[in-house]
């Protein structure tokens, strides 16, 4: 996915002023004890292997605060890293480069940890049928960034909101008054529609009130395993297209794989988003 098909210029912009009036407000004190005209090369560093993420906003942000400084890529977001590679080489005001240093490496090791983690999971289903989802559980504010962290790593961005996907849970059902009449409701939306279940007894109501994907939530692998052949029986004895299934919770790297073993479409993560292992980067002058 190209960056801009999910979050465009205006959005990062505004992100990385944020992230810039947060940490230098009225001035880098200590940057400017550095004189005025010092000019400096810079080599950025990755201390671990990862999944590059977060160009962009890296490059915004010395943009911001110079437009004279020059940043020179040498991999791409996408690309699987390696140990003291070099990413990018910066060049031009130390001042500027020290100020701006820490906001720009927090957003490449927050998105390349992302990416990162995304890869991980992907790897260890890779062969299976199933696709990796990410889910609403992100940082605040950096929720299309991530997003795209996600598909940079691999996988298959879920709902970006409330407002571009129903997706029915417990509670909406219990307001509701029941599956069906919160499934008929929902098919009248020109909008697409998921809805959870926790039991294959709900599992059964969904797929006759005529829900084409549904959430199964929390449920052992032997009981995903019989939710998919329920499926694919509801599928061939009434002659319409069997249901796109999506296991969730109790998802770790541990148990990923036997998840996907079950014949589930997708498997959504919290943790892509929520447990952030930020990747390791850092910025040396050359001397």
């Amino acid at each position: 996915m190209l960056r801009n098909e999910l979050i465009n210029d205006e959005q990062l912009l505004a992100q990385v002023q944020l992230a810039l009036d947060e940490d230098i407000q009225s001035g880098d004190v200590t940057a400017s004890l550095i004189p005025a005209d010092k000019e400096v090369i810079a080599d950025l560093f990755c201390r671990e292997t990862a999944v590059l993420c977060g160009k962009d906003w890296l490059t915004e942000t010395f943009k911001q605060l110079d437009e004279e400084i020059k940043v020179h890529w040498q991999a791409n977001d996408t690309d699987e890293i390696k140990p003291d590679q070099i990413v990018c080489t910066i060049s031009g005001s130390a001042r500027t480069i020290l100020s701006g240093e820490r906001t720009a490496i927090n957003f490449l090791q927050t998105l390349s940890g992302t990416a990162t983690t995304t890869r991980n999971y992907v790897d260890v289903i890779k062969g299976s049928n199933a696709n990796i989802l990410d889910t609403r559980k992100t940082i605040p504010g950096l929720r299309l960034a991530q997003k795209y962290a996600v598909s940079c790593g691999g996988g298959i961005n879920h709902r970006i909101g409330l407002y571009d996907m129903i997706l029915i849970k417990e509670n909406h059902i219990e307001a509701a008054g029941s599956i069906e009449a919160a499934l008929n409701t929902a098919l009248q939306k020109n909008l697409p529609v998921e809805i959870e279940v926790e039991t294959l007894k709900e599992l059964q109501q969904a797929l006759e009130a005529g829900a084409q994907r549904i959430l199964l939530d929390n449920m052992s692998t032997d009981t995903l395993t019989l939710a998919v052949t329920i499926n694919q029986q509801f599928s061939e004895d009434n002659q319409v297209d069997a249901a796109k299934l999506e296991a969730s919770g109790n998802v770790s790297l541990e148990t990923i794989k036997a998840i996907a073993k079950t014949g589930v479409d997708y498997i959504s993560v919290g943790g892509l988003t929520k447990h952030l292992n930020a990747v390791d980067f850092s910025l040396r002058f050359r001397e």
